[in-house]
């Protein structure tokens, strides 16, 4: 076997790690299993020490400790049902508006959205608040089905984001600078999800009629309450999180423990906090974060192999000697991302298929903070691209009277929306790196 080179090698290990994840084998398992065996095929013993090294590293990188203090946050504010009550007070206020449920499943969810990062809790809530709803005011099933998928995935870009905390260390860039580089294309894309369903209703009111007037309140004084009751806390919260994080006066780690106490005080506040909620939030969230690190210590693992055996060199080498402009290298890499990310999570793709590229990027001269986004919003349209968009799957299960079919079709217009959203911050990076820029100059 010493006619194959290391570079060879480590083809070979990227190629049957897509096949095993493919056939349905565990990933981090897979990860470890492959790391182990291919680089000991290319540089013996040394493997070992690599993984040890390795895993050491994961196990004292001080910011990874946000992500379960961000998780039991999430967890928790949706177990106090904060969510419901703003989504019946918007509801209410616009009743007499076309498309008023629209409207309330976007602003609910970016709300949400900056609460938890956790796309299924987010498309599964919005689904049971909305779903129904929407089927007796006789909505477009398509066009409800695409927002609330749409509406639910934001989670993942906009701040505080756990994918963005897993990818601020992989990239080696602050955590700070990636939420306040998230902010305006994640509202961004909110927008033009809502502009999408008033222009469709305004051509054609029957997708989105006004609610009938039984559902339409009789006093509006009572709804303001409601909504001030659904809205404040909870945005209260996501500020003094965020905020501390992004304004320098905590770190991401202290800011997802202030969000955690923040939860706890929230629930407590709203009579929802029990024991058995809060042991059952507290076995949650270890579960997610059980699956989530030891995922990134067995995808770092291998990463580091996969770089030891000079693959990424090879790869990079190759697309530098291409005699294209660098705009259509990153829209190879951009396909790629989009492409992997139907048939997996947004983990190994972070974790895996970052590492890979980040030298190209480097040498083609891309800001990493701009790269990271265009990452993260790619990986977000990913979650509405059929057949394997699991968003479609969670929402099916809460609002079974959907077909698989319409919610599929309904989650390609916004994928549209979505691809949109990322050629405009392709052609104009400043919508991610003009905040950043002002708040770290």
């Amino acid at each position: 076997m010493e006619f194959f080179s290391q570079e060879i090698i480590g083809a070979l290990m990227i190629g049957v790690m897509l096949f095993a994840i493919f056939i349905g084998f565990p990933i981090s398992f897979t990860l470890i299993f492959l790391g182990l065996v291919f680089g000991y095929w290319g540089f013996g013993k040394l493997v070992f020490y690599l993984m040890t090294l390795q895993f050491n590293m994961i196990m004292t990188e001080n910011t990874l400790v946000a992500v379960p203090l961000f998780i039991f946050m999430g967890i928790l504010m949706e177990s106090a049902g904060l969510m419901e009550r703003l989504f019946s007070a918007i509801q209410l206020m616009l009743s007499r508006t076309r498309g008023a449920l629209f409207y309330a499943v976007m602003f609910v969810s970016t709300i949400f959205a900056a609460a938890t990062g956790i796309v299924g809790a987010s498309v599964t809530i919005l689904g049971i608040m909305a779903g129904k709803t929407m089927i007796r005011s006789g909505y477009d099933t398509r066009l409800s089905a695409g927002l609330i998928c749409a509406g639910g995935t934001l989670g993942i870009l906009i701040p505080p984001s756990i994918m963005l905390v897993v990818m601020g260390p992989v990239l080696e860039i602050p955590v700070t600078d990636l939420f306040a580089a998230a902010i305006i294309p994640g509202i961004m894309l909110a927008f033009l999800y809502a502009l999408y369903t008033t222009v469709r209703c305004y051509f054609d009111p029957k997708l989105g009629p006004i609610l009938p007037k039984s559902m339409q309140p009789k006093s509006m004084g009572k709804v303001w309450i409601e909504f001030f009751l659904g809205l404040v806390p909870p945005a209260g919260l996501v500020f003094f999180a965020l905020g501390s994080i992004l304004f320098g006066l905590a770190t991401p780690t202290e800011g997802a423990g202030i969000g955690a106490i923040g939860a706890i005080i929230l629930a407590l506040a709203y009579r929802k906090l029990t024991l058995k909620t809060l042991k059952n939030s507290l076995i949650k969230t270890l579960e997610i974060t059980a699956l989530i690190m030891f995922l990134v210590a067995a995808s770092n693992f291998f990463g580091a192999v996969f770089s030891k055996l000079g693959t990424p060199s090879l790869l990079t080498e190759f697309l530098l000697n291409l005699d294209v402009n660098r705009y259509v290298i990153l829209a190879i890499l951009m396909a790629v991302i989009f492409l992997l990310g139907w048939p997996l999570e947004w983990v190994p793709i972070v974790l895996i298929v970052l590492p890979i590229f980040v030298p190209l990027v480097k040498e083609l001269d891309f800001n990493l903070t701009w790269f990271a986004i265009l990452v993260a919003v790619n990986l977000q349209t990913a979650w509405l691209s059929p057949p394997v968009a699991l968003s479609a799957y969670f929402l099916k299960g809460v609002v079974p009277e959907w077909e698989l079919k319409d919610i599929y079709l309904g989650m390609m217009q916004f994928m549209g929306i979505q691809v949109l959203g990322l050629i405009l911050i392709i052609i104009f990076p400043q919508i991610a790196l003009w905040l950043p820029s002002v708040m770290y100059p």
